[in-house]
């Protein structure tokens, strides 16, 4: 008996317990929109990249809940510079963008602000945001891209998009200065099936790149670059090309990742 009443009262323990399984969800669903680009300060064009972990890193940090708050979950900019998120809580956030550009978020060695060029806003239902930078390289076609016998050949021409004088002004206060970090240290042709074509969307038995040690790419800024695809690619077959050049410097400062500057998309067909 003593068992069936020990038993009997552990089942209403649980069953009260699990009245907490049908109480009714308070919380709204998130359902703010943001959207915004990333542009060149100098030309309003926008500042192409790859769509992915290379490209241009998009990171939120909701300062609703105090000052040690974690970011959001990263994410990314379409190849276009463009980013969109639809699935945000009401909220006062801290925005920034990390690419092949000057940090907008500059600190020295002791953690003092240099300059904030981040957004801190407050969203509540539908935001759009534009991010004004200033990229490392501007890489740009050479006329159209030819096709001989399965390979795609293409010119390019890399230009530096901020001049090294204010890369250093900027860059140098933030600690560990280097003058080998403007240093170009190779273009990539990349080639894929897909309009998205870049490092996370390449073929690998087509795209090609050419590497460049030291300082030994400085003469040919505003020169005429040769390209051409390996191996022989199907006729018939659609194309898509992009070509990306990056200097030896990463972003965020100390992450590793040296993050490509990228020329348009070109389609091209194998005939």
């Amino acid at each position: 008996m003593k068992k069936i009443i020990q038993s009997g009262l552990l089942c209403l323990v649980w069953l009260i317990s699990s009245c907490s399984l049908f109480e009714t969800d308070n919380f709204e669903a998130p359902d703010v929109t943001l959207e915004g680009q990333v542009v060149d300060v100098l030309t309003g064009k926008p500042v192409f990249t790859d769509q992915g972990s290379e490209g241009i890193r998009v990171r939120l940090t909701e300062l609703s809940w105090g000052d040690n708050v974690e970011h959001n979950p990263d994410f990314y900019c379409m190849p276009d510079g463009t980013f969109r998120n639809t699935k945000l809580f009401k909220g006062n956030y801290h925005i920034t963008v990390d690419g092949p550009f000057i940090p907008l978020l500059r600190r020295d060695p002791n953690g003092k602000e240099l300059a904030d060029e981040s957004l801190i806003m407050d969203l509540e239902s539908s935001h759009q945001v534009k991010f004004e930078v200033q990229p490392f390289l501007h890489v740009e076609w050479v006329g159209e891209p030819t096709v001989d016998d399965g390979k795609v050949t293409a010119q390019v021409k890399v230009s530096r998009a901020v001049s090294p004088e204010d890369f250093r002004t900027k860059v140098e206060p933030m600690g560990g200065y280097s003058d080998d970090f403007l240093n170009v240290t190779d273009i990539q042709f990349f080639v894929s099936y897909s309009s998205s074509v870049g490092y996370r969307a390449r073929d690998e038995r087509w795209s090609s790149r050419l590497d460049y040690a030291g300082n030994s790419f400085d003469n040919l800024f505003g020169e005429a670059i040769t390209l051409e695809s390996n191996g022989t690619i199907p006729t018939g077959r659609t194309v898509f090309v992009r070509a990306a050049a990056r200097i030896n410097y990463d972003t965020p400062t100390g992450s590793g990742t040296k993050r490509w500057n990228y020329s348009e998309a070109k389609e091209v067909l194998i005939n």
